[in-house]
């Protein structure tokens, strides 16, 4: 009887929670299309969807630190415009940096080998990659990583500028907050899980 009375709670429970999985799955796809846009709508990032083998996207970093920092944020994986992984990125970070800032981030690849590289799990940004997150009208050098980022406070006021740099190109966007700089270096990716 007890066993009986578990499983129809579970599947009260499951049959409840089914609506509001596709509402939660609807604003994540929201958010990643809204993420993309921005991207395709910004000066030189844009060309970036037509000439590259793929992009990691990254709709919303959450970084923080005063003196020691950390940053997360879940991402996917698009191949020939079609997702197929996810994948998650985690930073620790010691030095000069005061502040929170979320900010989004697109990491274009060149080719295959740079796809793979990622793709792998085994994947961080050497200590020379770094991109300047500022607001809006303004725009930086991003250090050796070969690209500079512009970032905006407003999704049409993108602009950004950059090329590969060892098969990658890397921008990001403000979303908001206050961060001395929002550097690329110690960034570690998560091995890509196929997409379902």
């Amino acid at each position: 009887m007890k066993a009986c009375i578990k499983f129809r709670t579970y599947l009260v429970c499951l049959l409840f929670a089914l609506p509001f999985g596709s509402v939660l799955a609807d604003e994540d796809a929201a958010k990643y299309s809204t993420a993309i846009k921005t991207f395709q709508d910004a000066d030189e990032s844009g060309s970036f969807f037509n000439n590259s083998y793929g992009y990691a996207i990254f709709p919303t970093i959450g970084k923080g630190g005063i003196g020691i920092g950390g940053a997360y944020g879940k991402g996917r994986v698009y191949v020939g415009g079609k997702n197929v992984g996810n994948t998650s990125m985690t930073q620790l970070s010691i030095g000069f940096q005061l502040g929170a800032q979320g900010y989004s981030q697109i990491i274009f690849f060149e080719d295959k080998r740079a796809f793979d590289e990622f793709a792998s799990g085994n994947f961080e940004f050497s200590a020379d990659a770094t991109a300047v997150a500022i607001t809006a009208g303004a725009s930086a050098s991003a250090g050796s990583t070969g690209s500079s980022a512009g970032a905006s406070a407003g999704k049409s006021d993108a602009t950004t500028v950059g090329v590969y740099h060892k098969g990658m190109a890397t921008f990001v966007v403000a979303k908001g907050g206050l961060m001395y700089e929002a550097v690329l270096a110690g960034q570690k990716f998560k091995k890509l899980e196929p997409a379902m």
